[in-house]
């Protein structure tokens, strides 16, 4: 039987029940699946490895030593997480319907359906399910004609009305389809401990997800232009929510490489108060107010007891201790070495941090979001903290793992956390010494400006005193540190445009090669930061370059997979996406260019 190799990053389709998600490949191998949770281990790890660490592969058969031919086409059914994948083969044309039904408390399942379209189109199921992301070999067997497989805590139950076998430690299913016929699979997961799931209803749960979708995206308030780039992120925004929590997910996957090859592989399979806040305020500037309440919870409960020692990041139920440990069986995804489980960057001081929940807050509150005097009083805390620490070197937005500095962009997010805050007192609905946080605010101002900022080239500077330039200084008119029209915001663009541009026009985080290098103590290099890129498009069109700002977003959205995802990063070398996939980070300034420059009417036809 051909091997099937794991797909490029973009090769991927995302399928999930907001507690955790699967990865398609074009050839109809889910190839990433982690039970029950996001951060649980992965059952399917063929992603970071070969086919020895778990997959299913289900489309048309395939000869001994032929690869599986990837789908002649697919697409997500209208604006819904459900997955259709088709081929066109000598014999006929098949489809597959793969998706995860939204659950409340039941056993996460996977749900396939093959369909016959036209002719006789034999078909094969492969599954191969291996524990402890690849480890693990179970324990399968039969069970009132159920199969089930069986690793310590966990249990896989896989229920279809086609005949199975075993061979090789994989379970296979062969049969054919013509039209009209309809075979599904499903997967069930349960505690091993625990009896058998329940008898999954393939057909009724692709109704009531196709229904949950269609409310969801009903919801949404933007009707412009890139409506359909716009909805797809949120859908994938709404898929990267952990629902029992609020908690949202940076990534639905770990160590995909930022750098191919290289060792540049985190897990972002939590959540990231940075990237969970930004998700927040594109969620609520579309309509999405019960996601935004859910997570103003989540925060309160992660944050509780210990506001003074807030983390960058938390597990999706709020958990603190997140060790990070290497997985040295798996060889990585196309060799990219380590693959990592766990964060260990969650201990970081990122003062930044403090200015985008604030400012989530704030936006929450704004929006009318009911009030939360907890909320409030958090905040307040927040402020009492930065008081102290505002004037401290940190590790900055860009977890760099070298020394300390004082970042002009964790500097200006601390700006805006005590500026969001005076704005709550004045509008009286909190208490605070407003005088002495007025003069706070001023000293911030006051401190970048003059030394975060390099009056011979014109422009802000990565950290104080430094000559490098950082794509984070593009939100300094975006937050209103600035008005746009500063010539030192103009001068800062332009400087940035000019020095962390790629050939093609994308925007690097910061020099990681050349003379100036290891800001991040890292080896090797990293492709274009995708949300760098929307950040200057944005700005661009705050700086009346619109025409500019809209070109630069279409490029962006040009490198959308066909199913309108975006890891991480793009690499320019190499011309395709890197990094986690799909990404929070990479979609939320998708959507909110989009609302600016549809507010400013900038667009074609």
């Amino acid at each position: 039987m051909g091997m099937h190799v794991a797909g490029r990053i973009e090769d991927y389709a995302l399928i999930g029940d907001m507690q955790t998600a699967a990865l398609v490949c074009r050839d109809g191998t889910v190839d990433w699946l982690c039970l029950p949770r996001f951060d649980s281990h992965a059952v399917f790890a063929g992603l970071l490895g070969t086919e020895e660490h778990g997959f299913w592969r289900l489309g048309p058969a395939h000869g001994p030593g032929t690869p599986p031919a990837p789908s002649t086409r697919r697409t997500y059914r209208g604006d819904s997480l459900i997955l259709e994948s088709e081929w066109d083969t000598p014999r006929g044309t098949v489809r597959v319907t793969d998706f995860m039904p939204p659950r409340d408390s039941d056993a996460p399942q996977l749900v396939r359906i093959v369909e016959g379209v036209s002719g006789r189109v034999p078909m094969r199921s492969a599954l191969r399910m291996r524990f402890s992301y690849g480890r693990v070999v179970p324990w399968v067997h039969k069970v009132d004609g159920r199969t089930v497989a069986v690793a310590g805590p966990d249990s896989v139950w896989l229920d279809t009305t086609a005949e199975t076998f075993g061979k090789d430690l994989t379970t296979y299913s062969d049969f054919t389809v013509a039209p009209g016929d309809r075979i599904a699979f499903t997967i069930s997961w349960q505690p091993s401990h625990k009896g058998q799931p329940a008898h999954p209803e393939p057909e009724a749960a692709l109704t009531a997800t196709e229904e949950f979708w269609r409310d969801w995206v009903a919801q949404c308030t933007y009707h412009g232009p890139y409506r359909e780039a716009v909805v797809r992120s949120l859908i994938t925004l709404k898929a990267l929510t952990y629902a029992p929590t609020g908690g949202i997910v940076a990534a639905p996957t770990t160590s995909l490489p930022e750098d191919i090859g290289g060792s540049r592989n985190w897990d972002y399979r939590f959540t990231w108060l940075r990237d969970a806040a930004i998700t927040l305020s594109s969620l609520l500037r579309t309509g999405y107010r019960e996601e935004a309440r859910a997570w103003r919870e989540w925060l309160l409960r992660a944050v509780a007891g210990d506001p003074e020692n807030l983390q960058i990041m938390y597990g999706i139920a709020g958990e603190r201790e997140l060790g990070e440990a290497e997985l040295d069986w798996l060889p990585g995804y196309e060799n990219s070495a380590p693959v990592r489980a766990g964060n260990g960057a969650a201990h970081q001081l990122q003062l930044d941090v403090y200015g985008e929940v604030t400012e989530a807050l704030h936006l929450a509150h704004m929006t009318g979001l009911a009030r939360n005097d907890y909320a409030s009083l958090l905040q307040l805390k927040l402020i009492r903290y930065l008081e102290t620490h505002w004037d401290q070197p940190d590790e900055g937005i860009w977890e760099v793992r070298g020394p300390r500095r004082h970042f002009v962009h964790s500097k200006v997010m601390a700006w805006v956390a005590v500026d969001r805050t005076i704005k709550l007192i004045e509008s009286g609905d909190a208490d605070g010494p407003l005088e002495r946080w007025r003069d706070m605010r001023d000293d911030i101002h006051r401190d970048v400006c003059e030394r975060g900022y390099d009056k011979e080239r014109n422009t802000f500077t990565q950290s104080y005193g430094s000559k490098e330039l950082d794509a984070s200084l593009l939100l300094i008119p975006q937050v209103g540190f600035l008005p746009p029209d500063d010539k030192r915001v103009i001068g800062t663009i332009e400087a940035i445009q000019r020095e962390l541009s790629t050939p093609d026009g994308f925007i690097l985080r910061y020099p990681t090669s050349g003379d100036d290098a290891g800001v991040d103590g890292l080896e090797g290099d990293e492709g274009a930061f995708l949300a760098c890129s929307f950040w200057m498009a944005d700005d661009l069109a705050m700086i009346g370059r619109v025409d500019e700002a809209r070109k630069l977003f279409e490029r962006l959205l040009d490198l959308r997979n066909d199913l309108g995802l975006l890891a991480e990063e793009w690499d320019p070398r190499l011309q395709r996406q890197v990094g986690n996939f799909p990404q929070a980070f990479s979609h939320v300034p998708l959507i909110d260019t989009a609302l600016r420059l549809t507010a400013s009417g900038a667009y074609g036809g």
